[in-house]
């Protein structure tokens, strides 16, 4: 499944007058790519950012279809490469990614005073924008243990500063015979230190 979503993902170069299948939530859309100046790439839709009962609605909708779920969950303040390689790896670990993203107050909560440095709203349409991902909501829990309780994907996905073993939420997953599983790169990137070394550059 990884190799197929991956080739799902890659776009390639030099397209002359292609039609590529762009895959949001389960729906295959066709986007036409034009020719020469002012390429245009139309029907490209951000994912839908969805309140936890329409999210619920859509992948009891998702699975009636028998496609595979996979939830992924962050903070996602000031968004780096790392938070797009752990979001491309869920990706392709099922059929549709649900990306939960923390709301202003567990931001907060979590991340301190002064965060988050961009609204709940403002970070769901960035993550919405991500090719791969399938649908997004805001969760104002500290945890997405109710969340996932709700939605019971198939795969949880996590970063590799968790093990298997490690991760909060996994003895939820696995009550209801979910499965977590470990993406993304090496935990190398983070917005906290991005945020320290901008503060000491503008002194």
């Amino acid at each position: 499944m990884a190799g197929k979503a991956s080739a799902e993902l890659a776009v390639p170069r030099n397209i002359s007058a292609a039609q590529t299948p762009v895959r949001r939530g389960g729906e295959s859309r066709q986007s036409t790519i034009g020719e020469g100046r002012g390429v245009k790439l139309s029907l490209m839709r951000n994912a839908p950012v969805l309140d936890s009962g329409e999210l619920g609605d859509a992948i009891e909708h998702e699975r009636r279809d028998g496609h595979t779920i996979a939830f992924a969950n962050g903070c996602f303040d000031m968004i780096h490469v790392g938070h797009v390689r752990y979001i491309q790896g869920a990706a392709a670990v099922a059929d549709v990614l649900v990306v939960g993203v923390n709301g202003d107050d567990s931001v907060r909560q979590l991340k301190g005073e002064g965060r988050p440095l961009m609204t709940a709203t403002e970070r769901a349409e960035i993550i919405a924008s991500i090719r791969g991902v399938g649908y997004v909501t805001i969760f104002d829990d500290r945890s997405p243990a109710s969340l996932i309780e709700l939605l019971r994907p198939d795969f949880q996905c996590k970063g590799t500063d968790y093990t298997a073993d490690s991760v909060p939420e996994g003895e939820v997953v696995r009550s209801y015979g979910g499965k977590v599983v470990i993406v993304g790169d090496p935990k190398d990137h983070s917005t906290t230190d991005m945020i320290a070394r901008v503060r000491r550059s503008s002194r």
